[in-house]
């Protein structure tokens, strides 16, 4: 099979990269912006294009049989969900044009019943533009992916470990079930490999599901040793928030709107049927967290893993 992997120099495609090199005999295609600045992990193709450019990203999808679409552009200014949209859109009428057979793309967990926020609104528009394709999607639904990388895990983080003290608004009560980037890599291989899960819509996510204040007193005790005092308030809004956060943490003010905006949305895996299918046993949240902060996890030697995620004998 051959396979691309758009995005991949961002968190979650560089570690799909390796582990597809690592662990399949699958052939392996990334697309990138920037050839030149790209070291690929082994022996790949790398072509260079823009999915926001029809005509420069097309050659990507010669021979390919699947592509992980892992492309979002909420790291830019202006309409991300705008420029989410037309990459989608690019990509969708590219696939077709190809023949791709699927398209697997990582969305963010979120109930539709809720008033989503722009950020997981976006998301949800990405999933029905590219399913307006000839190849069938798979989708796989995450809250925050704990690891080395992930932006909204460090800004979660640093407010953690950074202020003793921290006045929050009423999401600090929101319930999140978070997953280690390990098991989301688990995750996408797994579904590669099983074409029943074409056209289907998982929800993936770890064994804890904690509130985000929950969720910040575990990562300073486990980072720092300490817990921080944490005030709510119900008059705090997510802009003001926003600037709050980036006066404490180094994440991009506009990644860390529309991730704060969003946590006034509980994320909490409703439908657990990937995880049955798969055996995956997932990876509880103090250790992601450990091993995001590059801490010592007993045991993690001796595991049997895919990817880092413990597959049940």
């Amino acid at each position: 099979m051959n396979v691309l992997v758009t995005g991949a120099t961002g968190f979650v495609g560089g570690r799909l990269v390796a582990a597809l090199l690592a662990e399949t005999d699958h052939e392996v295609t990334v697309l990138v912006r920037d050839a030149d600045g790209y070291e690929p992990p082994g022996e790949l193709t790398v072509v260079e294009g823009d999915v926001l450019e029809p005509g420069s990203f097309e050659p990507a999808l010669e021979d390919v049989d699947v592509a992980f679409y892992l492309i979002h552009a909420m790291d830019a200014s202006g309409d991300f969900a705008g420029r989410d949209r037309r990459a989608a859109r690019n990509f969708e009428r590219a696939a077709t044009g190809a023949g791709l057979e699927r398209v697997i793309y990582l969305s963010g967990l979120g109930s539709d019943v809720d008033e989503l926020s722009a950020h997981l609104a976006s998301r949800r528009e990405v999933e029905s533009v590219l399913a307006d394709g000839a190849a069938e999607v798979t989708v796989l639904r995450a809250a925050i992916i704990v690891g080395d990388g992930s932006a909204s895990f460090r800004l979660l983080t640093q407010l953690a470990t950074r202020l003793p003290v921290m006045v929050t608004p009423r999401w600090i009560h929101t319930e999140c079930q978070p997953i280690a980037i390990d098991d989301v890599v688990a995750y996408c291989l797994a579904v590669l490999e099983r074409p029943e899960t074409a056209g289907e819509t998982y929800e993936i996510g770890g064994p804890d599901v904690l509130t985000y204040r929950e969720l910040l007193i575990r990562t300073a005790e486990i980072v720092v040793g300490r817990r921080p005092l944490i005030v709510p308030v119900p008059v705090l809004s997510p802009r003001v928030s926003a600037y709050w956060v980036g006066l404490v943490t180094d994440v991009s003010p506009t990644v860390a709107y529309p991730l704060i905006d969003g946590l006034r949305n509980p994320v909490v895996v409703d439908d657990d049927r990937l995880k049955r299918l798969v055996g995956l046993e997932p990876t509880p949240f103090d250790v992601a967290v450990r091993r995001a902060a590059g801490l010592e996890v007993d045991g993690d030697a001796a595991e049997t893993t895919v990817s880092g995620g413990r597959i049940a004998e």
